[in-house]
């Protein structure tokens, strides 16, 4: 069956090949399903328990890709991120979640990547990214002239959940 190529699909405004890879390294969990582990386990050859021991491991609860070393990002990334490319070496194996990110037609690591790229007249910058997640009471207040305003107050930090 053929694809059909439509006008109403959106445009897709980044190029991971163009991409260090963050969400790849950025995000301390990539939780994978049954389907993900099925793929893996065809993909490499071996059995669902074989791929379940080598690639993924628990985290919180759930099922998790495993991570190992990232010498760009000086943190821990997929363990299928080939660090030389900065590319997925098991691109057509790869978890649901990894097939849907970002789920929309921007991705803001690409945009805020781009942004500083050109605010520091250098293709070779690299932002950092942190994701650190805190616990706030949103408030409805109201100004002089009666308009909504929000007020946030700051809860305790907690440590990112991906």
């Amino acid at each position: 069956m053929a694809k059909t190529i439509t006008d109403d699909k959106p445009r897709i405004h980044f190029d991971c090949t163009k991409c260090p890879a963050f969400c790849c390294a950025i995000y301390e969990r990539v939780q994978v399903t049954k389907r993900d582990i099925n793929r893996l386990a065809k993909h490499f050859g071996v059995t669902v328990e074989s791929a379940i021991r080598r690639y993924t491991k628990m985290h919180s609860g759930e099922r998790v890709l495993r991570r190992t070393h990232d010498e760009l990002f000086d943190m821990d990334a997929c363990m299928f991120l080939d660090h030389e490319t900065r590319g997925c070496s098991i691109y057509h194996a790869r978890p649901k979640i990894c097939r849907e990110y970002p789920g929309r037609s921007r991705c803001s690591y690409y945009d805020v990547l781009q942004f500083e790229r050109k605010q520091q007249d250098d293709i070779n910058v690299l932002p950092l990214f942190q994701i650190t997640f805190r616990e706030v009471k949103k408030d409805e207040q109201r100004d002089d002239k009666g308009e909504k305003i929000w007020e946030w107050k700051q809860g305790k930090r907690r440590k990112a959940k991906r």
